[in-house]
């Protein structure tokens, strides 16, 4: 059985602002790059990773560079990981969307199955590509846990399909920065320990 712990990024200028990130490499902020190291910290504690994987983009990667370093493993890229091509929506905020592309909002909003940013990605292609990632980490490390570190539309999609449930779920998943999930993978069948798991920053903000 693997162990994937799913991490998200952390935070960056474009999640205060609630910006469509994407394919656009917006870096970690300096709440990030502390979120970052709270979360390294808090995976060292408690597991011993044998590999860390990450989308190619610096807010991701940044965040898993920093978990490798403190599990004395060095991450890799692996680019099916990386976030969703968000099309003539990179950049815009969701209100500049809905007033430029009200009919394609509505079906992101209502996690439609059809879900596809103009001139972007399809929802259910990017979770065929996330879910194959996945699958073939596991299939890598059989016996091991290992650090995945993506983003926030790639691990909701993962944990659908871990979960068995369609596109229209897709909002019904939180997904913080620097979120910790769980996953256990044994031939090809998912079982989800534990979901946005936000502790290890929580408890820094409480002393």
């Amino acid at each position: 059985m693997t162990t994937v712990i799913l991490v998200r990024h952390g935070q960056t200028a474009w999640n205060v602002n609630e910006r469509f990130r994407g394919q656009e490499d917006v870096p970690l902020d300096e709440v990030g790059v502390r979120q970052a190291q709270l979360t390294a910290e808090r995976i060292a504690r408690q597991w011993a990773p044998a590999a860390v994987y990450c989308s190619p983009l610096s807010r991701a990667r940044v965040t898993a560079e920093t978990i490798g370093k403190r599990c004395g493993v060095v991450a890799q890229v692996d680019r099916m990981l990386s976030d969703i091509d968000y099309g003539s929506w990179q950049g815009l905020t969701p209100e500049e969307a809905r007033r430029r592309y009200p009919r394609q909002m509505r079906r992101w909003q209502s996690g439609s199955r059809w879900a596809c940013p103009p001139g972007g990605e399809p929802l259910r292609a990017v979770q065929r590509r996330c879910l194959d990632a996945v699958l073939n980490i596991a299939w890598r490390h059989p016996e091991d846990v290992v650090v995945a570190v993506a983003h926030t539309v790639v691990n909701r999609l993962v944990l659908l399909g871990a979960l068995g449930v369609g596109l229209r779920h897709f909002w019904h998943i939180g997904q913080d920065p620097c979120a910790v999930n769980v996953v256990e993978i044994e031939k090809r069948s998912f079982t989800l320990q534990s979901v946005n798991d936000t502790c290890h920053l929580t408890a820094e903000q409480e002393t």
